[in-house]
């Protein structure tokens, strides 16, 4: 598999507040611009990996999104929240390791990243004129001016776009009206909680130091005070309970001493 940068050995990630991963650093800097530049980690490559899945019965190339990539394994921890990540050559498809991935950026419109858009583009329409009748064939073209009128609003917003939303905003793109079962299905699942395998296990002093952080301790307390509420709640609503009980008892009690009525004579 040919990479474009021989010397791009290495890489420093960090986990940014939407729960993707961001490059700080790279031992390339002089071609690699890191401003903006995200990295696809293991759980969302797997989930890419399950996308293009149908897609092979319309034409999709494997060698194309493994060409498209520069693959990197964690080596170990570079601070809080960041990880220094080692350059490997394995397979995203085959191999069992958990794997990053870093799109091959250098040449945006013509190189190998580029064409990996443009592959999958395809695919998907196909797919998804093979699958919906249309009254008219779905184009390409349509698929990328709707897409791209959405990367538009985030860039005058200022916000970087992550790879991975790049690839699934085409991965899952049905057209407005139109609905699929297995989107339905992946909405329905919603967003997979980030695999604590893909972040390199701490020491005991880094333990240690997070056990007696105070700003980590929020959610006991705030699961005792829950506790209390509910519990609080319960016991009012059976004093409510018991007050009613009482109260039908009582008019039970009344009805009892109420006097009978004496019954009339009969006139003769």
């Amino acid at each position: 598999m040919a990479k474009s940068s021989a010397t791009l050995d290495w890489c420093i990630v960090r986990l940014g507040e939407d729960h993707n991963w961001w490059v700080d650093e790279v031992s390339d800097p002089v071609r690699w611009d890191v401003d903006g530049l995200s990295i696809i980690d293991p759980r969302q490559m797997a989930h890419l990996v399950e996308l293009v899945e149908p897609l092979r019965d319309y034409g999709f190339d494997q060698d194309i999104m493994e060409a498209a990539f520069v693959a990197f394994r964690i080596e170990k921890e570079a601070g809080e929240q960041r990880v220094r990540l080692k350059r490997v050559k394995d397979s995203f498809f085959e191999s069992e390791e958990k794997l990053f991935a870093l799109a091959d950026v250098l040449d945006e419109e013509n190189g190998p990243y580029a064409d990996l858009l443009d592959h999958l583009t395809r695919c998907r329409v196909k797919m998804l004129n093979d699958i919906f009748d249309f009254e008219s064939k779905l184009t390409v073209d349509e698929v990328e001016d709707e897409i791209r009128e959405d990367q538009n609003t985030s860039f005058i917003e200022g916000k970087a776009i992550h790879t991975f939303d790049e690839l699934s905003a085409i991965l899952d793109y049905v057209p407005a009206g139109w609905e699929t079962e297995e989107g339905e299905e992946r909405a329905s699942k919603g967003d997979e909680d980030i695999d604590d395998e893909d972040l390199p296990e701490l020491d005991e002093e880094d333990e240690k130091s997070l056990e007696g952080d105070d700003s980590l301790k929020w959610d006991e307390d705030d699961e005792d005070k829950d506790e209390d509420d509910d519990t609080k709640k319960k016991s009012a609503d059976d004093d409510e309970d018991e007050e009613e009980s009482e109260d039908e008892a009582d008019e039970d009690d009344d009805e009892e001493e109420k006097p009978k009525p004496k019954a009339k004579k009969k006139k003769r």
